[in-house]
């Protein structure tokens, strides 16, 4: 299994496993309208357009992707997906150093995940983030925001 480039036909895959994934912080929060859930094809289309997609594949079918784009100086990162089935394997360390890399020249990294999402939230800490922001969407959820300074760059300003 290697981590690619995702390419605009993968999409359906890649918004097929998105749903599957989010069906289960759907569940945690009850909430069925959060938008990797509502999400269609013309909108990861156009999400496309702005944002780097990665993918892993087993046997021809994808089991995990992340996105990220840079804003100024921020590489912002999303929507990391792993099939239940190849969980704890350490796929999303492994997506999330690739889309890391992609972005070398970004001075900090930044993500967010729900205040329940403990799996997530341990993940994202192993990898260095800490948390800089709370935001409270409704009475179910409060959004965690993270971030991680890039110190092949921090050492670059030096």
């Amino acid at each position: 299994m290697e981590i690619k480039v995702a390419k605009i036909e993968d999409l359906g895959q890649i918004l097929d496993l998105q749903k599957a994934c989010y069906l289960e912080e759907a569940e945690l929060y009850d909430d069925f309208e959060i938008p990797p859930l509502t999400q269609t094809l013309h909108s990861i289309k156009t999400d496309f357009e702005k944002e780097k997609f990665l993918k892993i594949e087993s046997d021809g079918k994808i089991i995990g992707s992340v996105r990220g784009f840079l804003e100024k100086e921020t590489c912002k990162i999303g929507r990391l997906i792993v099939d239940e089935n190849f969980r704890n394997k350490g796929l999303g360390r492994l997506l999330m150093k690739e889309i890391e890399s992609k972005f070398d020249s970004a001075e900090r990294f930044e993500l967010f995940t729900g205040h329940k999402s403990g799996r997530n939230l341990s993940l994202y800490n192993k990898l260095g983030y800490s948390e800089f922001q709370k935001k409270r969407i409704n009475e179910k959820l409060e959004l965690i925001f993270l971030e991680k300074r890039n110190y092949k760059t921090a050492n670059n300003n030096v």
